[in-house]
């Protein structure tokens, strides 16, 4: 086994310290999100008497949103926005998370191969 082959990871390694694309998880969470808020909405307007929570609350922290049939469709704009906010900051936080923990792992190991260079002169 040469060099250049003790440098690279296996695949399925290098698929697990892959970083996550920020952009791509902040639309899947918040088309999710924002679907979620569109159908519990529509199921609050048809349901409205036997809805186990009250969703008109949800005013308070999205403007613009009421439990109407418009405000279902503000409402899946918020939560599209509020999804991909927090889709892209989990991408971010864990893509800094591992990048910090290789750059650790790696210094460790650079040191501890290193620790006796003053021995062999």
């Amino acid at each position: 086994m040469n060099d250049a082959d003790k440098d690279q990871l296996p695949p399925t390694l290098a698929l697990a310290f892959a970083p996550l694309h920020k952009r791509a998880l902040g639309v899947a969470v918040g088309t999710a999100f924002g679907l979620v808020l569109f159908a519990a909405t529509l199921i609050y307007l048809v349901r409205s008497a036997t809805f186990p929570f009250d969703i008109e609350l949800l005013a308070q922290y999205f403007f613009g949103y009421r439990a109407t049939w418009w405000g279902a469709f503000v409402g899946l704009a918020w939560g599209f926005v509020v999804g991909f906010t927090a889709g892209w900051f989990l991408a971010f936080c864990r893509n800094l998370f591992l990048a910090i923990s290789v750059f650790i792992v790696r210094t460790r190991a650079e040191l501890a191969a290193s620790r006796d260079f003053l021995d062999h002169i």
